[in-house]
């Protein structure tokens, strides 16, 4: 089931279901994309109509950010949980090394997608990391034409909002991924170079403030976050 928030549609599932939603597109024989959408999607979708557009056209649209989740209970349409794209990657990760299968990751700088591929082969070792490429490249074709030789079954693209959505969009299906999930940062986390917030920032909706926290530059986007609630709000006195 669909939920509109703010003009994108999510889906109101819990971690555990979205886990079992992405393990059956990974079944099936043919490509699939899943988005992650924080705040900053939302606000930056208002005045991008194609990566709206792109947004809701995906196979799966996670609510990433509890701006979302909260920006959902003052609208009267409360999503089940926050459902973090890098936790379903994880859960993704552990069905794709059941299945052993193929992961191919884009994006990040130089050398990171590397370290993030050992890391994850050392924690999934039934599973095949059949290439990388960091996202810093001009010619969307010709990483185009080295992801699906490479012939992966799910494929990370971290190149960041709204470029990685609009990559999969657009050249998703013509890579041979069953799976694609749009991750931003992930990569950096899967290496080891950015730490997650301990679990009880987690829990009470705060990691947001433990990353500003670690990096103060970030400041510039943090203080865009609450304009999403702003909107919820007045889209709510609109529907009274």
């Amino acid at each position: 089931m669909k939920t509109e928030i703010l003009g994108i549609q999510f889906d109101n599932l819990t971690r555990e279901e979205a886990a079992r939603r992405g393990a059956a597109l990974l079944e099936e024989d043919r490509f699939h994309y899943v988005v992650t959408p924080n705040p900053e999607f939302i606000l930056d979708s208002e005045k991008d109509s194609e990566f709206r557009d792109v947004l809701n056209g995906a196979d799966l649209v996670l609510p990433d950010g509890i701006g979302v989740v909260y920006s959902a209970r003052i609208l009267g349409t409360p999503l089940k949980e926050r459902v973090p794209g890098i936790e379903f990657a994880a859960d993704m990760l552990r069905c794709l090394n059941q299945r052993e299968g193929r992961l191919y990751l884009l994006g990040a700088k130089p050398g990171v997608a590397e370290e993030a591929g050992r890391r994850i082969l050392e924690a999934h070792p039934n599973l095949i990391l059949c290439g990388t490429q960091d996202g810093y490249f001009q010619d969307e074709e010709a990483v185009l034409l080295k992801v699906a030789a490479a012939q992966p079954d799910l494929l990370f693209v971290c190149l960041g909002a709204p470029k990685q959505e609009k990559w999969m969009a657009r050249w998703g299906r013509h890579t041979g991924a069953r799976l694609a999930i749009g991750l931003g940062g992930a990569l950096d986390v899967f290496a080891g170079k950015v730490e997650r917030a301990p679990e009880t920032w987690q829990r009470l909706g705060l990691e947001w403030a433990y990353r500003l926290k670690k990096e103060p530059q970030r400041i510039g986007r943090m203080v865009r976050l609450p304009l999403v609630l702003v909107r919820a709000a007045g889209a709510r006195i609109k529907q009274s």
